[in-house]
């Protein structure tokens, strides 16, 4: 009996442990990881088929996972860190369980692979323009003129836009994205929102943070860049409409140009085709703070 009831114990921590999945989502990244002996996997289709078959068990026992993305050269420098031997499954392990704190993850959900990876990516070049964005902010320093630190400024400066453009928003379901291309690199951030019953605003908070922080650096940097929102309301159509940063404040983009923008695909250039019910049009007025240059660093 004593050993049914440890039995029966054992079963139900199990279920309250929270587990991650080191994923490896692309061929490249899979046959890194074929160099070492014990990674035993041939072929990265049979490889994910495998992981998926675990997310599902351990879904359907009641266990909560997390998958996490795996970068072979991370793990690299983690085990020659960590002085760990990097051909020991214990050390892919330890490694995996540092990602569940740190690095890009996805909580499966029962949702297919063909679903998870594209999301899992997108987390990971989320996270990734954040933290190429905020390093960028810090090296700036302070204001010559008035000893201000100019990444916090323009941080704080960013917050505020963003909080007068939600303001100033119609009601209804919210994307906004934000690129900035004067940087090194062109950095793109996206921002979801809706609004609850009480017409309260609901934003995923890490997806704030990054975009406010890319539009910072923008505003910090004198970029050129732009804003595009688009509102989708139940019964109208939706609404698009956009600003081009000018100095530390935004310009009202006109229909056409919003229009320009929203109908050429960013990587080509080439034209795509507008959407039907989609209204393009100016945006509301986000007031004088709103949108005049204030100070020049």
């Amino acid at each position: 009996m004593a050993h049914t009831d440890h039995h029966t114990m054992r079963r139900v921590l199990r279920r309250e442990i929270a587990g991650t999945i080191g994923l490896l989502t692309d061929e490249h990244d899979f046959h890194a990881m074929r160099r070492y002996r014990t990674f035993t996997f041939d072929d990265h289709a049979t490889y994910l088929k495998q992981v998926e078959e675990l997310l599902r068990t351990r879904a359907a026992q009641g266990s909560h996972t997390t998958v996490a993305l795996f970068d072979p050269q991370q793990y690299a420098e983690f085990c020659k860190d960590t002085g760990l031997d990097p051909d020991i499954p214990s050390s892919r392990t330890r490694f995996t369980a540092e990602l569940a704190g740190t690095g890009p993850t996805v909580p499966y959900e029962g949702q297919p692979l063909t679903d998870l990876l594209p999301a899992l990516v997108d987390e990971a070049v989320r996270q990734a323009t954040w933290e190429y964005a905020t390093t960028l902010l810090a090296r700036l320093g302070a204001c010559g003129t008035c000893g201000e630190d100019i990444g916090r400024a323009a941080f704080t400066r960013a917050s505020d836009l963003l909080l007068r453009i939600l303001e100033s928003a119609l009601p209804g379901e919210h994307h906004l994205v934000c690129s900035i291309t004067g940087t090194p690199e062109t950095l793109v951030a996206v921002l979801h929102s809706d609004e609850n019953i009480d017409g309260a605003v609901r934003l995923d908070e890490a997806e704030a943070l990054e975009f406010t922080t890319v539009l910072a650096l923008g505003i910090a940097t004198r970029s050129p860049g732009g804003l595009v929102m688009r509102t989708s309301a139940r019964g109208t159509t939706d609404r698009v409409y956009g600003w081009r940063l000018r100095g530390d404040g935004l310009e009202p983009l006109t229909a056409g140009e919003v229009f320009d923008a929203y109908c050429t695909d960013v990587d080509s250039g080439d034209l795509i085709g507008p959407e039907s019910d989609v209204d393009y049009c100016v945006p509301p007025d986000l007031g004088p703070e709103g949108q005049t240059p204030r100070h020049s660093h």
